[in-house]
Parts: C-alpha cells; sequence; structure tokens
C-alpha cells in the first residue's frame, strides 16, 4: 500500500502528465526515469519490466537520433540503481507474476504502444497529403516561374532566385556599352506579306539574336518592333573595355547570322533584309524602375540616345560605333573611320567608325562567301561545314559548272546562228 501510495500514484500521474507534454529531450529523461525506477524496484519482474522496457524504447525512439545514447544509458543506470536498492529493502521476492498487476501493466503498455503507433501513423498520413499538395504546389510555381522569367534577362532574376534579395525602385550611374539593332527594309517588306509570315519572320530573326545575346553575356533589355536593345556592363562588369570588346563580338556574330537568315529568306521569296548596328560607352543610369507594383530593368540617359542615333545613321550590314568605343576596341578589331554625324539631340557633331569582318581582311580567308546575281544566289558559310560534307558540296559545285556550260554553248551557239542568218540575209 505504501509502495502504491507514495510513488506508483504519483509516477503515474507524472507519467501521463508528460506524454502528453512536446517531446523533448528532458520530458523523455523524466518519462524514462520513472518508468526504469519501477523496473528497478520490481526486481526486474519479466512480464512488467517488458513492458516498461516497450515504453522506454519508443520514448527513445521518438526523441530524436541524437538523444538515443544519453536516455538508453539513464535507462540501464536507473534500473540498475533501483534494483539495488530494492534488493537492500528486502523486496527480492515481491510474486509480481503472480497477481493481476502485471496483467494491466502490460495490457496498458499495449494500448500506450497501439495508441504511438496510431498517432505516428495518423502523423505519416497527414504528411503523405501535405506533402503530395506541397509538390503540387511547388510544381506549379516552378512552372509558373519558368514562364515569367522569359520575359525578364536571366542577369535580373537569378541572382533574385538565388539570394531571395529585395526587389525595390533602385538603380544607379554605371558605364555601359549599350547596342542598338534593327531590319533594315523590315518595314517595306511588313506591306506586302501576310501577318503569319510577318510574325514567323520576326520570330526566327529574334530567336537567333537572344541566343548570340546569351552566348556572349549580354543584357537583352527589350525588343522595339524589329529593334532590339542590349548593353554590358552591369549587372555584372568585366570592365569597361572587355565589355565594350564582348558587345562588338556579339554584334560582329549577329551580322554574320543574318547573313545566313537572309540567305533562307531568299529561298522564300523574302528579299532585301539586313540587320545595322550602332553602338556607344558611357555613363547611363541603370536599374529599376518604375513603381513598387510593376518594375522594369532599364537604363536611361544620353549615351541610350546616342546608340540609337548611330543605329539609325548605319547602312545595310553596318556596325557603327562612337568614339569612346573606338577606343576601346580599335587595337582588337578593324576598324574604319566613317565621318562626322550630325545627329538629332547632340549639338556638335558625332565621329563615328565602322567596324570590318574580321574574316574579310587582308591576310585571313574569309570565312563567308556571299554573292547575289538575278538568278544566281551562293552563300558558303565555311564555319559551320562537315568535314564529310565537303565532297558532296565539291559535286554539286562540279554539277552547276556543268550546267553553266551547257547553257553558255547552247547562247554561244544561238549567237553563232543569228550570225550566220544575218550573213545570209546580206549576202
Amino acid at each position: 500500500m505504501a509502495l502504491l501510495v507514495v510513488i506508483t500514484l504519483p509516477g503515474l500521474m507524472i507519467l501521463i502528465y508528460n506524454y502528453r507534454q512536446q517531446t523533448s529531450f528532458w520530458t523523455s529523461n523524466l518519462v524514462i526515469i520513472l518508468l526504469s525506477v519501477v523496473i528497478g524496484s520490481l526486481q526486474f519482474c519479466p512480464v512488467i519490466s517488458l513492458s516498461l522496457a516497450s515504453l522506454i524504447g519508443i520514448r527513445i525512439i521518438v526523441s530524436g537520433s541524437e538523444n538515443y545514447l544519453k536516455l538508453l544509458t539513464v535507462a540501464l543506470v536507473t534500473a540498475v540503481v533501483f534494483y539495488y536498492v530494492g534488493a537492500i529493502l528486502g523486496s527480492a521476492d515481491m510474486g509480481c507474476d503472480e497477481n493481476w498487476v502485471s496483467t494491466i501493466v502490460f495490457l496498458a503498455s499495449m494500448a500506450v504502444i497501439l495508441w504511438q503507433f496510431w498517432h505516428v501513423y495518423q502523423e505519416y498520413t497527414n504528411y503523405k497529403v501535405r506533402a503530395r499538395q506541397a509538390t503540387g504546389r511547388l510544381g506549379t510555381m516552378v512552372s509558373v516561374i519558368n514562364k515569367l522569367t522569359r520575359f525578364v534577362p536571366p542577369q535580373i532574376w537569378e541572382p533574385i532566385v538565388r539570394t531571395d534579395s529585395l526587389v525595390s525602385v533602385s538603380n544607379k550611374r554605371a558605364k555601359l556599352t549599350i547596342m542598338f539593332s534593327d531590319i533594315i527594309g523590315f518595314t517595306e517588306l511588313s506591306d506586302s506579306l501576310s501577318s503569319d509570315n510577318l510574325a514567323d519572320i520576326l520570330n526566327t530573326y529574334m530567336h537567333c539574336m537572344t541566343l548570340i545575346a546569351e552566348k556572349h553575356g549580354g543584357v537583352l533589355d527589350k525588343f522595339i518592333g524589329d529593334g532590339m536593345v542590349c548593353f554590358f556592363g552591369e549587372p555584372d562588369s568585366r570592365g569597361s573595355r572587355q565589355d565594350a570588346l564582348d558587345c562588338v563580338a556579339m554584334a560582329i556574330d549577329m551580322r554574320r547570322e543574318m547573313r545566313t537568315l537572309r540567305q533562307k529568306w531568299r529561298l522564300m521569296g523574302f528579299e532585301g533584309l539586313y540587320i545595322r548596328i550602332g553602338i556607344t560607352t558611357g555613363y547611363c543610369h541603370v536599374g529599376n524602375f518604375g513603381s513598387n507594383n510593376r518594375l522594369s530593368y532599364t537604363l536611361i540617359g544620353k549615351e541610350a540616345n546616342l546608340a540609337a542615333r548611330l543605329e539609325a545613321s548605319a547602312g545595310k550590314d553596318e556596325i557603327l560605333v562612337s568614339e569612346s568605343t573606338y577606343d576601346y576596341v580599335c587595337h582588337n578589331y578593324e576598324c574604319q573611320h566613317a565621318g562626322a554625324f550630325q545627329l538629332k539631340g547632340f549639338d556638335k557633331k558625332v565621329e563615328a567608325w565602322h567596324i570590318l569582318d574580321p574574316d574579310a581582311q587582308k591576310g585571313h580567308l574569309s570565312k563567308w562567301v556571299d554573292h547575289t546575281l538575278p538568278g544566281f544566289n551562293l552563300h558558303l558559310n565555311f564555319k559551320d561545314m562537315k568535314d564529310n560534307d565537303y565532297q558532296d558540296i565539291r559535286d554539286r559545285l562540279n554539277f552547276a559548272l556543268e550546267r553553266i556550260e551547257q547553257e553558255q554553248e547552247k547562247v554561244a551557239m544561238s549567237i553563232a546562228e543569228e550570225i550566220k542568218r544575218s550573213d545570209t540575209k546580206h549576202g
């Protein structure tokens, strides 16, 4: 009766109270000590000890892997200590397996174990449902983000996604190399084409130019009709000179790609499409402009206007650069002075230079052959040719030469007959 009143009832109340609390090291520690005290006090009574040991095991498992060894040590030490305490108090033979207490303890332990299993299973099923819902929401968010990022330059959205940085209305003054480009002849062509053909030409052009801009690390600011605006220097700059070199290299690749596109469009019956480009280097304000509800990452400043004016002054397939850009790139690219231009919005005349094609300069074998005559289109891009294509190209050129010789012989024979008939007539 004393054991029941002094130890069992308070211990049971404390045990029930702590089982209802959130699992932690200290609540688990207290529960395990109480159970181990009973095991040791009852001299390791088999049925009761196994029942309570099962509860101890469950409590250790739910307490986290970092506490396993600590709680197991507490349980063993407490049980052994109270085993000797019970032996000293003369309770070595308590007949614990011969009464109804052991049965009740066993059944209660099984009930607790089953309840714990049911609780864990419920948490597991709820977790699966939440995980499935979260996966669905995450998939939807990723799909939406992938779609939205197509409207924003990767140099802008990648740092935001990577660091979850704050986005606000902010801009700064920075030295940039700015490029404006558009298609000569596109406006005239649009008057004679259907909207489907026009959209196909424009989308093909923009797709190819976007890939080139991404390859060189330029920020594609915007499309303006058949034109586009790119700049180098922000948010990642490689130095003013290298930014200018990268921009010019990008412009040269765009001009080369336009030659390939022009040949494809000729075969489709669309003639006279050329690119023109204007480039300058100078200080502009760049950053997020707009409001807290709608932002646009872009640039403003006099240098941006200068690049637009240079582009408008350039001719077919010409890359026109200002003096500031020329100073950076003249040692790496062959340039030709284009003259001084009186541009709208500028009081003084602006000196400009043409960027010549590196492949077409003396001392270098050209990577391109592009020649057009009425009834004759020749476009060779040696850069993209594969080794196993040379023989096929040679065979087709030989066939073309034979056909030219045959046609030339027909023309010569026709001329000879005309001369003969003329002589006969006059003779």
